[in-house]
C-alpha cells in the first residue's frame, strides 16, 4: 500500500549532509571569492544563505528550464528540466546532498519538462513525472524504469473537443493512496485517480468563479496538525490558491499570492514558489511568513517583458527571476528551480 511520505521532504540522512555555515559552502557548480558573503534572504526564524547555481552539471548535460524537484529518502535530488537541444537528453538528473551529480535518464522526455514528485508504496520509492508535450502522466521507479504510463483521461468525456487539450503539469497525492493529475496547461481541470490508477472524478475547468481554475499548475495534499486533509491547488492566473476537499468541493481562497506555481509543506509550514520572482512560506493559518527574495523593483523589472529571464549577467545574488517549484529537506533547507532557458538551482540554506 502507498504510504503518504511528501513527494519532497527528505529524510534525516538529507538534513544531516546539510550545508552548515560554520563549516563552509560545500556546493558544487558555483564559485565564491574567499571573505565573499553569501547573500541571505529572510528574516527572523526564516533566514537563508542563498547558494545559486547548485548542483555540478556532467559533460554530456546541459540545463534547459529547470520545471521540477524532488528528493527522495536517501537524500538524493531529483531535478527535472526542459532542455532545448535538437537531440534527445536526459530529462533527469540526480544529485546528492551536497550537489555531486549521481546519475540521469528520461531521454523519452525530452522537451517535455515539467513536475517531477516521489512517494512510497510499500516500501518502495517511485517518481511521478508530469510531461506537458507528450500529454502523459508516467510512474517509473528512481533510476527511470517506467511502471505505466496515463494519457488523456476518457472517463469524464471532457476532451471530446479538439478545443479542448490535455497537457498534465504535476500530481499530487491522496491520503488513501490515490493521487489527483493537475491539468494546468490544457483544459484546467483536476483528474482524480483511486490507489489502482483508475479514474474516480473530474472537477474545476476553466473560470474566475469559486471551483473554477485558470492554469492549475502545482497542487498539494494539506494535512497539516490541526487541519481537515484538503487539496490545496496553486490557480496560477488566478492568482490564489485554492482550496478543496479530497472529493472535490471549493472550500476557499488564499490571496497573498502573485502567480503560484506549486506548493510543498513541512510541519506547520507552506512553501509556494511563485513565478513572480519571489518565494513565499505561509504559517498554519496560511498567514505570510516571508516572501523570499522579493523586491518590488527587481520584480517590475523581472516582468518587464521577461527579458531577464533570457540575461543570465543581469541576474542579481539573493533575488529570484522565475521560480517554478521548490521543496523542503528534513533539515529545513529549501531547494528552488527556476524557469530561465539556462537553467537555475539555487540551494537555501536555513541559518535559523
Amino acid at each position: 500500500m502507498p504510504t503518504r511520505t511528501s513527494r519532497r521532504t527528505f529524510l534525516k540522512a538529507a538534513g544531516a549532509a546539510a550545508l552548515t555555515a560554520s563549516a563552509g559552502p560545500l556546493i558544487l557548480g558555483a564559485t565564491k571569492k574567499a571573505g565573499d558573503a553569501l547573500p541571505v534572504v529572510g528574516e527572523g526564524e526564516y533566514r537563508y544563505a542563498c547558494h545559486h547555481g547548485w548542483g555540478e552539471l556532467p559533460a554530456h548535460l546541459t540545463w534547459g528550464d529547470t520545471h521540477g524537484v524532488c528528493g527522495d529518502r536517501e537524500g538524493l535530488v531529483y531535478i527535472k528540466h526542459r532542455s532545448h537541444a535538437k537531440e534527445p537528453v536526459d530529462a533527469i538528473a540526480v544529485f546528492d546532498a551536497e550537489g555531486r551529480f549521481v546519475r540521469s535518464f528520461g531521454k523519452e522526455f525530452h522537451g517535455g519538462g515539467h513536475g517531477i514528485d516521489v512517494r512510497s508504496e510499500d516500501g518502495q520509492e517511485f517518481l511521478y513525472l508530469s510531461c506537458i508535450q507528450l500529454g502523459i502522466v508516467a510512474k517509473t521507479d528512481l533510476k527511470g524504469e517506467v511502471v505505466w504510463k496515463k494519457g488523456v483521461p476518457t472517463e469524464p468525456g471532457v476532451y471530446q473537443s479538439p478545443k479542448n487539450r490535455y497537457s498534465p503539469t504535476n500530481v499530487c497525492f491522496a491520503p488513501d493512496g490515490g493521487f489527483y493529475i493537475g491539468d494546468g496547461y490544457g483544459s484546467h481541470y483536476i483528474h482524480q485517480y483511486d490507489k489502482r490508477g483508475e479514474w474516480v472524478r473530474t472537477f474545476g475547468g476553466a473560470g474566475e468563479e469559486k471551483g473554477r481554475l485558470k492554469t492549475p499548475h502545482g497542487l498539494w495534499l494539506d494535512d497539516r496538525p490541526g487541519r481537515e486533509p484538503s487539496l490545496v491547488i496553486a490557480d496560477r492566473a488566478n492568482a490564489r490558491l485554492q482550496y478543496f476537499t479530497l472529493d472535490g468541493e471549493h472550500l476557499g481562497f488564499v490571496h497573498d499570492v502573485s502567480f503560484p506555481a506549486d506548493i510543498d509543506i513541512r510541519g506547520d509550514v507552506l512553501l509556494c514558489p511563485d513565478l513572480h520572482a519571489r518565494v513565499t512560506l505561509f504559517d498554519k493559518d496560511n498567514r505570510v511568513i516571508a516572501h523570499l527574495g522579493h523586491d518590488p523593483e527587481w520584480t517590475k523589472q523581472v516582468l518587464d517583458g521577461f527579458k531577464v529571464r533570457q540575461q543570465p549577467d543581469q541576474w542579481k545574488p539573493g533575488r529570484f527571476i522565475h521560480p517554478h517549484d521548490a521543496c523542503f529537506d528534513k533539515g529545513g533547507n529549501i531547494y528552488v528551480v527556476e524557469w530561465v532557458p539556462t537553467g537555475r538551482v539555487t540551494k537555501l540554506e536555513r541559518l535559523s
